[in-house]
């Protein structure tokens, strides 16, 4: 398979200029899926911390990029949602997330903020011992206790003395916070009034209002992700606009 995918056909996602070149570098497998913008056009195309694929290689090479905690040596790796990216030699920390348009956004953080992040439960799977092992949406797993169900969202410490260590849980349920990531109301943060489940194929519903403005609406439940319970975890993610 090429190793390189055409700019016109690269997800909308990743909001990279078009027609500057035929080709751009296609995400690896691994993290996220096939819309996680590699790490190369991230360097490149979005921060301008390189010019070419050369200095984009000599930067990792140093391993002078951190993602969730350890260094990245592949300039295809895929970077997604909640995604923590640090540049320790020039003391930067930065956020991914999603704009109201669903284009992958880039927020500076502090370095304490740069130390745990969001990760929402997929699935749990019972593990040889019988311990439970949490599969979470970034494609980390986690070995923790039967409280925590899929839809929650976890905080983890990514420090490497205490790497995924679960500090924090945001339940899925009516009453609670979640942002959304995905269709038309992609990047607004808003309190869960209901949850429809549905006996098909077909997503649950999910309804939520937005207490700033006092909009109700609703999603299916793929584009949650639990960012509080009686209030956001942060009061500013960056994205409110």
């Amino acid at each position: 398979m090429s190793d390189h995918l055409k700019r016109l056909r690269a997800p909308d996602s990743w909001h990279i200029p078009k027609k500057t070149a035929a080709f751009i570098t296609k995400t690896a497998a691994g993290p996220h899926n096939a819309n996680a913008m590699p790490v190369a056009v991230w360097l490149r195309d979005h921060m301008g911390f390189a010019l070419n694929m050369k200095e984009v290689k000599q930067i990792l090479g140093q391993r002078d990029v951190i993602i969730n905690g350890r260094p990245c040596r592949d300039p295809k790796m895929g970077i997604g949602v909640f995604d923590i990216v640090s540049l320790p030699k020039i003391g930067k920390h930065y956020r991914i997330l999603r704009d109201k348009k669903g284009r992958h956004k880039t927020i500076e953080i502090d370095a304490e903020s740069a130390r745990t992040r969001l990760a929402k439960i997929r699935g749990k799977t019972i593990v040889p011992g019988g311990k439970v092992q949490l599969n979470l949406r970034f494609g980390g797993n986690v070995i923790a206790d039967n409280r925590y169900k899929p839809g929650d969202s976890v905080v983890l410490s990514i420090s490497p003395e205490d790497r995924f260590t679960i500090v924090d849980h945001f339940p899925f349920g009516v009453g609670h916070m979640a942002m959304v990531i995905g269709g038309k109301h992609s990047g607004k943060i808003a309190r869960i009034t209901r949850v429809e489940k549905t006996q098909s194929s077909v997503p649950n519903r999910v309804f939520l209002v937005d207490e700033r403005t006092g909009t109700a609406f609703d999603t299916i439940d793929s584009y949650i992700y639990m960012v509080g319970r009686e209030t956001s975890a942060l009061a500013e993610w960056g994205i409110e606009e």
